[in-house]
């Protein structure tokens, strides 16, 4: 059992959802050597968009936001964005949860997703979830992205 509860968020959610995402990322711009990445300089105006374009869920747990996911469709492709989860609460099924309520929300679609290369955790717990690799991107000397997909 995850513990927490996956439902969609609400627009007074998105502060706290930002203020989580800002945390849940500074590991990953720690692994990149850049904290000037997107989603640390997000702005709550930023969210607020991603919001009315696509859906955002949340995970909570004793009232408290500990994880989201933002996505939006385009076509017959489901595109996954921002999945955080508060560090504290990491390698605890939170993750994986969020992914499979996504897939239910859109059945039978193709879903796609990306992380750095390296992203360690973030690639295993894709694999594991059936996603594969299809694309790498190079971003600079120090960064690069993996598009994963799952049909």
């Amino acid at each position: 059992m995850i513990g927490c509860s996956i439902s969609s968020a609400e627009i007074l959610d998105l502060p706290a959802i930002l203020a989580l995402q800002k945390l849940a990322y500074q590991s990953e711009a720690a692994l990149v050597g850049d904290f000037s990445i997107p989603p640390l300089t997000q702005t709550l105006d930023g969210i607020i968009d991603d919001f009315n374009n696509g859906i955002v869920l949340k995970a909570v747990d004793n009232d408290k936001i500990i994880g989201s996911v933002r996505v939006h469709v385009l076509d017959s492709s489901v595109f996954i964005g921002k999945l955080i989860v508060t560090p504290l609460r990491q390698n605890q099924g939170i993750g994986k949860a969020l992914l499979s309520a996504t897939e239910g929300l859109y059945p039978n679609k193709r879903y796609e997703l990306f992380t750095s290369s390296k992203s360690i955790k973030n690639l295993a717990l894709y694999t594991k979830c059936g996603y594969v690799e299809f694309m790498r991107k190079r971003l600079n000397d120090n960064a690069e992205i993996v598009f994963m997909e799952k049909q």
